[in-house]
């Protein structure tokens, strides 16, 4: 009995990690999927033209792993992303894309992207974080590592600011950072879309923010959750 545990342990821990991949370019697309398909410990389950298309397979050969544009023709990545988390809570989602603007960057990670990658990144590195997101982790390129660091750090406040959050409006408030949307944050708050639309106007006005990301940037800078 032990050494059939321990064989199908051993299995187990070989099986390849599944990774699908949404770009609408096609070269990009099969390059992608050649890397992947051509490294051990990887296999390709899929490779998407848009996110449409994605959102409408995907399901019948669930990936571990997704290597995201975000630029994509019709719906973007960053709402892909929204959607997939939705849909697939335990679905690790990297974007691999050209923008490196602090927007892009903060909205990815809000709706739930695991790591955000340049497209500029070499194969081995872009192989290294597949497996790094796989092991829990959450790859970035470099010099968005740093611009996401700089973001956090920029004006941090000497002391704590809490802004007369009400604990209410904070627990929101970290559930966002978190990752979550109106949606799933009301689910986990057991309220309505109207009461979340409710307390996220508030919080905007009392942090004085227009978006979702930049109260989650403000929050992280202020060490407000």
């Amino acid at each position: 009995m032990t050494n059939d545990a321990a064989a199908t342990s051993e299995t187990t821990s070989k099986l390849p990690i599944k990774v699908a991949i949404v770009e609408d370019q096609r070269n990009i697309r099969e390059c992608l999927s050649f890397l992947v398909s051509g490294t051990d410990g990887l296999t390709c389950t899929g490779s998407y033209r848009t996110m449409e298309e994605a959102l409408e397979k995907i399901a019948h050969a669930l990936p571990d792993v997704v290597l995201s544009d975000i630029g994509l023709p019709g719906m973007d990545g960053i709402k892909g992303v929204r959607i997939l988390k939705e849909r697939h809570p335990n679905l690790l989602i990297l974007m691999i894309t050209v923008y490196d603007d602090d927007e892009r960057i903060f909205d990815a990670i809000c709706a739930g992207a695991s790591g955000y990658l340049l497209k500029k990144t070499p194969p081995a590195k872009l192989i290294e974080s597949i497996k790094e997101a796989f092991d829990g982790g959450a790859p970035m390129t470099p010099q968005i590592a740093r611009r996401v660091m700089e973001m956090f750090r920029h004006d941090l406040p000497t002391e704590r600011e809490e802004y007369n959050l009400t604990p209410h409006e904070r627990r929101l408030l970290k559930l966002f950072v978190q990752g979550h949307n109106y949606k799933t944050a009301a689910a986990e708050l057991g309220v309505s879309i109207n009461t979340i639309n409710f307390h996220v106007r508030n919080i905007y006005n009392k942090l004085q923010v227009h978006s979702r990301s930049e109260a989650v940037a403000l929050a992280l800078k202020n060490r407000l959750v």
